[in-house]
């Protein structure tokens, strides 16, 4: 989002600040009617298409400076030339954090559109390969970069086809899955055989929530994976402990908890091919590609960002507001909240939180304190949980470890926000590969420990269906 745009935007949230050695209290904070907080002190009162994409009402200051720089950074376009604003490539996947994360939120993938990468433009998407085994392939690493700069192959295309298979509810309505079922073409070197290969795609996540998340207390999560047994549901969630820059934690951010910080660093170098301190070599250090940038110009002795200014994108992401749960006071979102707990949805999306006292850090230890001591509603238990491979034979098992988790595991998504994703981004398009085209396909892609509450939804009347949807689109 153009920064001059954005903050001369009229914001609806409330018009209250705060100094850097002062914060604001969940007590000042007026809710309007027919709200509810999401996020404590960093929850706004936005419902525009930037309700993902604007700082809470803690954030002024240098934090607020910082915060403008980190989203410059986040949303500016990289070219393949040396210096600021350079770096891109020689392969990569967005050519911004913005460009796969539109306005903060999932930018509309061309699985749908264009059947997969498509003949020219951006595809918004990730794609995950690995041997049967498990292990990368040399000449590929563990992501299919299918984009390249001017001169530069991209590593492969994929396609897409969906098989579509009509299912009735018991009172007779229809509904309709759709399994998607991935190729690649065009490798840039050589061929592998379908028989061999095991490929995921992942669309963007909502970077709703961020900093909470990262505030979050371990502990709390540990002892919901402690008591998260409910076998008259078969639910039995748990941590995914990661390893990372030699801390070992609890797993929050990613589709499978597999990351213990927001990945900005590995962002960079992954998906944009922006070399850093902590991925100083090209993503494709050793490949084709580099001889092609080569020959391009490209110089691959520096750094393409500082690590102050990936700090100020983490701290950009961890600053954004949470949106405000809305219509609270609807009749049918008030009955749709009720048949949430009655499909006992709550024992995975877990409605209430707490975050650590001391708040969050970011990259190079700058602390967050603001975000400390907050009852937050993420709707999600940030555990793993199996969801199943048995749906149209396959279920939502990708076949790809993460960690502790399986393929077949993965975290709870949170759903603070979830409502507010078409207005943001202009589809409905859900769960890691955006199969499910909207709530009721992502609802009923639930196996595993999703089926017992997939079955309670799947038995409802279908007012009761249409309320417990009306209470995620206010979420």
């Amino acid at each position: 989002m153009n920064s001059i745009l954005k903050y001369s935007f009229p914001l609806l949230c409330l018009c209250m600040t705060a100094c850097d050695d002062s914060g604001i209290d969940v007590d000042d904070i007026e809710v309007p009617d027919g709200y509810e907080l999401s996020a404590g002190i960093s929850t706004i009162f936005l419902n525009s298409p930037y309700a993902y994409d604007t700082e809470a009402d803690w954030v002024s200051g240098t934090y607020l400076s910082r915060f403008i720089n980190g989203d410059g950074l986040y949303d500016d376009v990289r070219t393949s030339s040396n210096g600021d604003g350079g770096g891109l490539g020689p392969v990569y996947a967005g050519y911004s954090c913005g460009s796969c994360h539109r306005n903060a939120g999932r930018t509309q993938p061309t699985l749908w559109s264009n059947g997969g990468s498509g003949d020219t433009g951006f595809s918004s998407m990730l794609v995950y390969i690995t041997r049967k085994n498990g292990s990368f392939f040399q000449d590929y690493g563990r992501v299919l970069h299918d984009q390249a700069i001017y001169g530069v192959e991209p590593e492969g295309k994929l396609s897409v086809e969906y098989t579509y298979e009509t299912f009735t509810f018991p009172d007779g309505e229809e509904y309709e899955l759709c399994k998607p079922t991935y190729s690649i073409s065009e490798w840039y070197a050589d061929s592998i055989a379908p028989e061999d290969l095991f490929c995921t795609v992942r669309i963007p996540l909502r970077h709703v929530g961020m900093g909470p998340m990262m505030a979050l207390d371990p502990t709390e999560i540990e002892a919901l994976a402690a008591k998260s047994n409910y076998p008259e549901y078969g639910i039995s969630g748990r941590c995914n402990y990661i390893t990372e820059k030699g801390v070992k934690s609890v797993g929050l951010s990613g589709n499978k908890a597999q990351h213990l910080d927001l990945t900005v660093e590995l962002g960079f170098s992954s998906d944009m091919g922006v070399t850093n301190s902590r991925y100083p070599e090209e993503i494709c250090e050793g490949q084709i590609q580099m001889s092609q940038g080569s020959m391009m110009g490209l110089l691959y002795d520096q750094l393409d960002i500082s690590a102050e200014d990936m700090e100020d994108v983490d701290l950009y992401m961890q600053c954004l507001g949470v949106p405000a749960r809305r219509n609270v006071n609807d009749e049918q979102v008030i009955k749709g909240e009720e048949n949430f707990y009655k499909a006992k949805c709550h024992l995975c999306h877990v409605t209430t939180l707490h975050t650590k006292t001391r708040g969050s850090t970011l990259l190079m230890g700058t602390h967050l304190p603001w975000l400390g001591g907050q009852t937050i509603h993420p709707y999600s238990d940030f555990l793993l949980h199996d969801m199943g491979s048995e749906i149209m034979g396959v279920g939502l098992n990708d076949n790809y470890v993460s960690g502790l988790a399986r393929g077949n595991e993965w975290r709870t998504t949170p759903l603070w926000g979830i409502g507010l994703q078409e207005k943001v981004n202009g589809h409905t398009y859900f769960l890691h590969d955006g199969r499910a085209r909207n709530f009721v396909e992502a609802i009923m892609w639930h196996g595993g420990e999703g089926e017992a509450s997939k079955n309670l939804f799947k038995n409802m009347s279908k007012e009761d269906r249409d309320a417990l949807i009306a209470f995620l689109e206010s979420l």
